[in-house]
């Protein structure tokens, strides 16, 4: 298995990228991730979505960065800049994917180091995030640092269509 490679996508190269964004993410939606998304979701599905991240990244009001094996992008996360001018100091943690086939090498770590180092780089001091409560990613949030603020009940849908909990983190990064 070759070693995994993390490392930030320009707009152009998160366009080269569509067919393993779109695929990834469709893997973590059918394999029941409350993302936004509702099931069926097939790779196609994710290309709207994911060109709308192109462009944010082209803007500058996302940190989009990649989890490779070999040539393919297997694992992504974001860091959307906070844009009201009183939070200049503050980013959004979203969409932590890895394809369930590529699952238990230590990316989802490796990503959010990536993220949170790379939001610390541009400034920003303090990220959120929201998880589905119960998840497994809820407790890698709490493994790598991040503090629980709160739980929201029925805050959103799992892609089945039952109601899931929310959890809201912080973290302090410099």
């Amino acid at each position: 298995m070759p070693s995994p490679n993390i490392r930030p996508l320009s707009k152009d190269e998160t366009l080269g990228a569509l067919p393993d964004l779109c695929e990834t993410l469709s893997d973590c939606v059918d394999g029941g991730a409350s993302l936004g998304f509702m099931s069926p979701f097939a790779p196609a599905d994710g290309e709207t979505f994911w060109r709308g991240v192109a462009e944010a990244v082209g803007r500058g009001e996302v940190l989009l960065y990649g989890a490779f094996l070999g040539d393919g992008l297997v694992g992504t996360v974001q860091v959307g800049f906070a844009s009201k001018p009183n939070q200049p100091h503050r980013g959004d943690l979203m969409k932590l994917l890895v394809h369930r086939d590529a699952r238990g090498l230590g990316l989802s770590k490796a990503l959010m180091a990536a993220a949170e180092q790379g939001a610390a780089q541009a400034g920003r001091t303090l990220l959120v995030l929201d998880t589905a409560a119960g998840e497994l990613a809820e407790a890698l949030y709490e493994k790598l640092g991040w503090q629980r603020s709160g739980i929201i009940p029925n805050y959103a849908l799992f892609p089945d269509g039952r109601y899931c909990d929310t959890v809201i983190f912080w973290k302090t990064v410099a």
